[in-house]
């Protein structure tokens, strides 16, 4: 594939925990469900790296596998537009994950932000362990074996990826400069033409000497153009104008997606470890018991106190699911005393149930039907795995690991 059609491509996973709350659909899967159409989507089960934390209770993964799967599918996610595949199922992973632990320093690793936030915050497990210190370079592995050139993050992961392009940058340095790499560029230069080869050369020299960035894109562009060279080539002529040399794996860009603003039933962000979800396929009832005993603003002990919205969890939720009319409606309602708690949580709960009953009418056909689901996660992860197995061809090659195969 062309670097051009390699940037279209993103790559997003997520980790079996159980099935999933409508923190996940508001902060990953709507983001997912648009990104399909626009771009060539891979979404995988990280079933590896929830053995990083919970190695020592393996037994729900899988069954944690399947459920967020159909989670996925309820939610809009089309396996004719996106593939879907589990992490396992494709050992490249593991592969790539093994050789590029060989380039990457330690230190690099220990300084990634999450490594001791994470340890601070599961002090009851022990972590001091060779998985979670390489997570991060897992975490890279995955990307960089499909080069996928867009990573939808929140702005707390950008470091990872960060370190991703550290790592490809340091792989394509040591091994991207085949022998004869010079000679080999100047060849493909002169395969462009006269013309564009005149061309390219100004646009090197504006790009090494005055580092024109503008001329840099120019000269991708113009080697995008080129009917009559090789993809080989091509890769060499983009390394030889950024001085590296063939990029083998291509640098992925963070693409920032939108903080959630889902919040929990306690106004905290929702999440497992503060026990305030509403899981995405929740029946309606038990959607409507939770949020009726939610805690509201503590002044307003009796129905004729006032009270001030910013100091309630549901006015949280009211800014998610309502239009300005209905929150002009809480906020007079609330101060004035002129409204309830339980009056200003009904279109609350309301609103959750009509977004949750689509996700819940297509999650029935793939609950019935596990083979169906089966069969999606199969046919993705050897699409996955296709695409997987071409990158480690040539990063094998560069590093002198293809004799006999």
């Amino acid at each position: 594939m062309s670097s051009v059609e390699l940037q279209k491509r993103v790559l997003s996973g997520m980790r079996p925990t159980g099935k999933l709350h409508m923190g996940h659909y508001h902060g990953v899967l709507k983001n997912w469900v648009e990104l399909q159409h626009d771009y060539e989507c891979f979404f995988f089960v990280a079933d590896w790296h929830a053995l990083t934390t919970h190695y020592d209770d393996p037994y729900n993964i899988e069954q944690s596998v399947w459920d967020m799967v159909i989670d996925w599918l309820a939610a809009g996610i089309n396996p004719g537009s996106a593939t879907m595949f589990v992490q396992s199922h494709v050992p490249e992973h593991a592969e790539l994950h093994l050789l590029l632990s060989m380039i990457t320093p330690l230190g690099w690793l220990e300084r990634v932000p999450t490594y001791k936030d994470q340890q601070e915050k599961l002090k009851e497990k022990d972590l001091a362990t060779y998985g979670f210190l390489g997570y991060p370079l897992l975490q890279s592995a995955d990307i960089l074996v499909y080069r996928a050139g867009q990573v939808p993050v929140g702005a707390d992961q950008v470091a990872h990826v960060e370190m991703t392009r550290e790592v490809a940058r340091r792989f394509n340095h040591l091994y991207g400069k085949d022998p004869g790499f010079e000679e080999q560029a100047e060849a493909a230069i002169a395969k462009m033409g006269k013309k564009n080869a005149r061309l390219y050369r100004n646009l090197l020299k504006k790009f090494q000497e005055q580092g024109e960035e503008e001329a840099l894109e120019t000269a991708r562009a113009l080697i995008q153009e080129q009917q009559n060279i090789s993809l080989g080539d091509r890769e060499r002529l983009f390394g030889y104008i950024e001085g590296g040399g063939k990029v083998i794996l291509p640098e992925p860009q963070p693409l920032l997606t939108k903080s959630s603003k889902m919040p929990g039933l306690d106004g905290q962000k929702m999440s497992k470890s503060y026990n305030n979800t509403i899981g995405l396929r929740e029946e309606a009832d038990e959607v409507a018991q939770k949020i009726k005993t939610m805690q509201t603003d503590p002044q307003r002990v009796r129905l004729s106190d006032p009270g001030d919205p910013e100091k309630c969890p549901v006015w949280k939720l009211h800014e998610v699911y309502s239009d300005e009319t209905r929150k002009k409606w809480v906020q007079e309602g609330c101060k004035s005393a002129g409204i309830g708690c339980l009056e200003c949580k009904k279109p609350v709960i309301e609103a959750v149930v009509e977004e949750q009953r689509p996700i819940i009418d297509r999650a029935k056909q793939y609950e019935d039907n596990p083979e169906l689901v089966r069969s999606i996660i199969s046919e993705g992860s050897e699409r996955a795995r296709d695409a997987a197995k071409a990158t480690l061809e040539e990063v094998r090659q560069v590093m002198g690991l293809s004799f006999g195969s």
